[in-house]
């Protein structure tokens, strides 16, 4: 069973720094009803690996990636507000990306996909709205990447974006993350089977991709949560060959990239996160601060997480004041969460709270 549902974006659709897609779509899922005045809408976009099935429904009753946050009676109540979350232009989960087929080609993008940008994600995101019929929304909710295009779209689409939520994300990339997805994206293209983008759907570049997964699983999570989950401890002994795995954070580590390597496409992946290295506010009015004042955000709820080293807690103060300063009714929250970067996937406990509170001030 499936809950996806698509939109035909407009042919051609254009990419901010050139090119255009054909024939393009993007594919979403909704939670709720939107009531008559179409006026009770969220839209959620994601960061940079998750799909659109952010919760499970009727149609889908499978977990998904937000499950505890989207739902009757839950942060993101669903029995108030008409939830739509979209699958990222660019991505593999159901969106055209670069392993989608080219219409003029008869083969995937690959190489040949445009350079993709998160102000080309945000406004492909509108176009799911428009289709249904939606003008204004209620709140828009981004986490990581996700947070990257909402503000984005609150650019492009300011009267229609009065309200901002955003999760452990940033203005811009810092130094520290931009080295970290460069490695990973060299990883991708050093691995010999990448041939260049366009690897055969039977032999894709695997090692890359687990090398590059490793890396972001890395920093994703804080060095304290590493100490106390694994600490020094050892795989018991099977008379590994030499220098293969011993500790247990390296089994954990591959766990993780095994999953992950049969479920994305590399190429989305290399597109995705150049797009949120290219992101920067400050291209859009010379300065962070002219961008926030070229949106018309009335109210905004800012969470940061004290141990995420991708996306530090300074750069949700950046984003809070910045939005205080353009006028903005600011809460920010700045959360003591172990888990890092990846706590609001994990730590509901501490997210679900402020979330809710966000979610009654709206209504």
């Amino acid at each position: 069973m499936s809950a996806l549902r698509f939109v035909d974006l407009p042919s051609p659709f254009p990419f901010r720094r050139g090119g255009a897609l054909h024939g393009a779509r993007i594919a979403y899922e909704t939670w709720g009803t939107l009531d008559a005045a179409r006026a009770n809408a969220v839209l959620i976009v994601t960061g940079l690996s998750p799909g659109a099935h952010a919760a499970s429904s009727r149609e889908d009753p499978s977990l998904g990636w937000w499950e505890e946050m989207i739902g009757p009676g839950k942060p993101i109540d669903s029995n108030r507000w008409f939830v739509v979350c979209v699958n990222s232009l660019g991505s593999c989960k159901g969106s055209t990306g670069p392993a989608s087929i080219d219409p003029a080609s008869g083969r995937p993008y690959g190489p040949d996909f445009p350079d993709l940008t998160i102000e080309d994600i945000a406004a492909a995101a509108w176009e799911v709205l428009a289709a249904l019929g939606i003008e204004r929304l209620a709140a828009v909710v981004g986490p990581s990447m996700g947070g990257m295009t909402a503000q984005a779209l609150a650019l492009q689409k300011p009267e229609a974006c009065p309200n901002l939520l955003l999760i452990s994300s940033a203005p811009h990339a810092e130094a520290f993350a931009l080295a970290v997805r460069s490695l990973q994206r060299e990883a991708i293209r050093l691995d010999p089977d990448w041939n260049g983008g366009r690897y055969a759907p039977d032999r894709l570049p695997i090692h890359g991709m687990r090398l590059a997964r490793k890396l972001g699983v890395m920093t994703y999570r804080s060095p304290e949560e590493w100490k106390q989950r694994f600490g020094r401890a050892r795989i018991e002994y099977r008379g590994c060959a030499p220098f293969d795995r011993e500790f247990q954070v390296e089994s954990y580590l591959e766990s993780h990239a095994q999953r992950f390597i049969g479920s994305f496409d590399p190429n989305s992946y290399l597109w995705l996160s150049r797009a949120m290295d290219w992101f920067d506010l400050a291209e859009h009015g010379g300065t962070v601060e002219a961008a926030y004042q070229r949106m018309a955000v009335r109210r905004a709820l800012v969470i940061g997480v004290e141990t995420d080293i991708l996306f530090p807690l300074e750069q949700q103060e950046e984003m809070a004041e910045g939005l205080r300063l353009a006028g903005a009714a600011v809460d920010f929250v700045a959360l003591p969460s172990l888990q890092g970067h990846d706590a609001f996937l994990v730590d509901f406990r501490r997210f679900g709270p402020p979330i809710a509170r966000f979610f009654r001030i709206l209504g």
